[in-house]
């Protein structure tokens, strides 16, 4: 046992452009926030694998135990300790009895991605308390931050993670752009990553006179239900997409990341204008006319055109071609992957009117938030008033609950010594 007390502290991450590209092996600028949430870890008398733990998010306190179902509803806080439990048991042996308490600086259900800070925060507090980290089993499987990140997707998403065997997750079947951009991020800078290979390809300065202000539109970005439905069908016609690709061309590319990459080879490093590139034809023509079609040439078009083009564009201090490449983003979000609401469309288009560098929603959608893009001089005043006009702009629980926040690319999850 490496520790009787252990503290963890994880931020949550700021999607700037990849929307639901990681799943499919795509490409993403992200970064972490300045705020997160913070998980205490002590060892306690008790029968190994027994956690008790209490949140300042709601009232209560939890006891659960490795392998026995707590009759937890569905989207409930503890139903992601139970599941981090129950795969580190399962991966890694039994954990001592420990007791958590957790605070959160995060707007829940916010699009911040606060539900996988929490896994997240937890998986290595009570992996710290066990010294797992130590052990040949994790340093073999887990090598790096990269790969930390990685592992905590599959414990979300219940997919095996190496020779790690995977099992029930939380219900979602999303990637690790998450856990990405909580784990690997430095202070002031964005990282552009890739998930087949999962790397970190380069990070880029926000220059400190430019920050993101976070509107949290009040229509909660819950994984459960029908938006966990909604949500699951993404990853799951690409799935389908890759699949047919792979039959038609007798391939087994791993991701549709994968696939382009074959079509492009080295090319995919360099500038790509989608609607100019032939070679994408074979691909794009797996998906039937419609709904699927406009599914993957988002993917296409977010992964191999925008995503790259925002990332050059803030490394030669271009604001315009990065604020066109958001706006076009955005455009295909709402047409094409069809995720959004009228109220983050609605904020998105405020923030514009009020002056706005870029503006984007983020997050798995169907609710949620929007960035925008401002001078850090005047961050403050144009929350306020961005978040008055939203208000005035319609009664309603959503906008009556919307709340605005001020933030810069915020350090990596740490431990607190």
């Amino acid at each position: 046992m490496s520790s009787a007390d252990v503290t963890w502290q994880m931020p949550g991450r700021l999607e700037v452009l990849g929307k639901h590209t990681d799943y499919g092996g795509g490409r993403v600028l992200v970064c972490a926030v300045d705020r997160g949430v913070t998980v205490r870890a002590a060892v306690i008398a008790g029968a190994d694998g027994t956690i008790e733990a209490t949140t300042d998010v709601v009232d209560g306190s939890l006891r659960l135990r490795a392998g026995e179902e707590a009759g937890l509803p569905a989207g409930h806080w503890g139903r992601y300790l139970q599941t981090v439990l129950d795969r580190l048991t399962a991966n890694f042996g039994a954990l001592p009895a420990a007791r958590l308490e957790i605070t959160s600086t995060l707007p829940p259900a916010s699009g911040m991605s606060s539900s996988s800070a929490l896994l997240t925060g937890t998986a290595l507090a009570l992996a710290d308390l066990a010294g797992v980290p130590s052990t040949e089993a994790w340093q073999a499987q887990i090598p790096d931050r990269v790969a930390v990140a990685g592992y905590a997707a599959s414990i979300e998403n219940g997919k095996t993670f190496g020779t790690l065997a995977g099992r029930t997750g939380v219900g979602t079947s999303g990637g690790s752009l998450d856990h990405t951009g909580m784990l690997t991020s430095e202070a002031g800078m964005l990282s552009l990553a890739e998930f087949d290979p999962m790397r970190i390809l380069d990070r880029v300065a926000l220059p400190e006179e430019w920050s993101f202000v976070v509107a949290v539109s009040g229509v909660l970005a819950e994984k459960t239900g029908g938006a966990q439905e909604a949500y699951n069908r993404g990853p799951a016609l690409l799935g389908e997409l890759l699949a047919r690709w792979n039959r038609r061309t007798r391939r087994s590319d791993a991701s549709l990341q994968a696939a382009l990459r074959a079509l492009l080879g080295e090319d995919l490093a360099g500038p790509v204008v989608v609607d100019e590139e032939a070679r994408l034809a074979p691909l794009l023509l797996v998906a039937e006319p419609g709904s699927e079609r406009e599914r993957l040439e988002q993917f296409v078009r977010e992964s191999v055109e925008l995503v790259p083009a925002a990332h050059r564009a803030l490394r030669n201090g271009d604001l315009d071609a990065f604020a066109a490449a958001v706006r076009t983003s955005q455009r295909y979000a709402e047409t094409h992957l069809g995720n959004q609401v009228p109220e983050t469309v609605e904020l998105v288009r405020l923030a514009e009117n009020l002056g706005a560098r870029a503006a984007s929603a983020f997050g798995a959608g169907f609710g949620g938030s929007v960035w925008a893009l401002v001078p850090t001089t005047g961050a403050d005043a144009f929350a306020a008033d961005w978040l008055a006009r939203y208000r005035a702009s319609g009664p309603g629980q959503a906008h009556d609950r919307a709340t605005t926040l001020v933030t810069r690319p915020g350090p990596a999850g740490r431990r607190v010594e």
